[in-house]
């Protein structure tokens, strides 16, 4: 049996290793980003990056469980990374000496990397309970957090500096050498794997394994209400992410967004800091309850004043709370699901919570461009009514926008705490973490 000191060092070495994969990989994407829009002049190709890169994912992940739960979840994450780096070689490979790269060439790299990135997180995600003791799941939520937003922070400002410096062929490099790391701790560690399901691994067995976990899911009345609720969250925060930009910039300028955008970041890592010091809240669907109710606010007072340094400060909030409320999530499910299930679980939460992603990503601009800001110009149908409150002119549809996502949050928050299954989930459904770890898979321990 590995022991808990053992199972944290294995964990905290892939942690690395994957932290330093990942921030070279959205060094990569944001340089490839650069490169199609300094070469084809559009938006709607440069936009097309982020579709394939989140489509395949969400396809794919229903599947991921299964598989997941049944081969080995090491060899499933040295996979996901040796396919980034396979895929970087490739583009890579197109284009030096003699550059042939053409954007459908990142395209189908990004939808690659995206279908395979999402079996790998499942993987790396259901390892962790057979890793980490229970009474430390929090903490490792936290680092989880932590590795987003180091992503977010250093991530473009250090791509910025290697384009200019080593140029995109050197970014790519750069990212197929972090992968190599990534794949090298993960040959030198054993990750704990559950007795796997029967069955071959086919696509009918694939779909079954699928239906398993969404049926799971929808026999716990708890969880069921908390995923439907982080769906809907999804959405509008969603919608945020896309809308934060053009509100900045109808205020002032791209340093004053780049500014924003800093402090939003920081705010992020700050939450995940405090996630991985103190293990996160005891009282754990209250305290997801409570911050939302906190997120809400803090996109209304965002909406409510056009003034970048209270939308700096509403957001850095709003940031603080996210890694904090999404970790204590984590550590809910990790701790209710049986550790054979887990797979297949996590893989249908993980597709219906970002199935409400593309439809945020495709709704947020028309809604703003051709709803909410002609209704806020002077002469606009809310002007007369909302106008006192919000103020008009350009923006001021947008911040009418976060007002009312702010509200919707707070509204579908209210209703799921009316849920007694979600109010009682912690006392009521049993935890499905044992205090034997299942067997090793094989490799040298850490």
């Amino acid at each position: 049996m590995t022991s808990y000191p053992s199972g944290i060092r294995t964990f905290l070495a892939i942690w690395t290793g994957q932290l330093i994969s990942g921030v070279a990989s959205v060094m990569a994407g944001f340089a490839l980003g650069v490169w199609v829009y300094q070469e084809t002049g559009s938006a709607t190709r440069f936009a097309l990056i982020t579709l394939f890169t989140t489509l395949p994912g969400i396809a794919l992940g229903s599947l991921a469980g299964g598989l997941v739960d049944r081969w080995s979840r090491r060899k499933l994450m040295i996979g996901g990374d040796c396919i980034a780096a396979l895929a970087s070689l490739a583009l890579l490979f197109l284009l030096l000496p003699d550059p042939r790269l053409r954007p459908w060439h990142i395209y189908c790299a990004a939808a690659v990397v995206s279908g395979f990135a999402a079996i790998q997180g499942t993987a790396f995600e259901a390892s962790v309970p057979l890793l980490v003791p229970e009474r430390h799941l929090g903490r490792a939520a936290g680092f989880s957090q932590i590795s987003a937003a180091t992503s977010r922070i250093l991530a473009p400002a250090l791509a910025g500096a290697f384009l200019v410096w080593m140029g995109l062929a050197g970014v790519l490099a750069l990212d197929v050498g972090a992968a190599l790391v990534a794949v090298s701790i993960l040959l030198m560690v054993r990750i704990p794997q559950p007795p796997a399901p029967a069955g071959d691994v086919k696509l009918a067995t694939l779909i079954d394994d699928a239906r398993l976990g969404w049926r799971y899911i929808s026999l716990q009345p708890g969880l069921l209400r908390l995923l439907l609720l982080f769906t809907a969250v999804n959405l509008a925060t969603g919608m945020v992410q896309v809308l934060l930009g053009p509100l900045i910039l109808s205020l002032a300028n791209a340093k004053a967004y780049g500014l924003v955008i800093s402090v939003h970041a920081s705010g992020f890592f700050c939450g995940g800091l405090l996630m991985s010091l103190t293990g996160g809240p005891q009282r754990r669907v209250r305290s997801i309850l409570s911050l939302l109710f906190v997120l809400s606010l803090a996109l209304v007072v965002s909406g409510l004043m056009p003034s970048v340094a209270t939308i700096a400060g509403a957001f850095f909030c709003f940031m603080f709370a996210m890694p904090i409320i999404f970790g204590t999530s984590q550590v809910i499910w990790q701790r209710k699901v049986p550790p054979e299930l887990m797979g297949r679980v996590f893989a249908i939460r993980k597709l219906v919570a970002l199935s409400a992603t593309p439809v945020a990503i495709l709704a947020a601009g028309p809604l703003a461009e051709f709803v909410f800001e002609p209704a806020l110009h002077p002469d606009g149908v809310l002007a007369a009514s909302l106008g006192p409150i919000f103020g008009t002119g350009p923006g001021r549809g947008i911040g009418v926008l976060f007002a009312a996502l702010g509200l919707f949050i707070a509204l579908v928050t209210a209703l799921a705490a009316t849920h007694p299954g979600l109010r009682s989930l912690e006392e009521e459904l049993p935890d499905g973490i044992t205090k034997e770890v299942p067997r090793a898979d094989s490799g040298t321990s850490s």
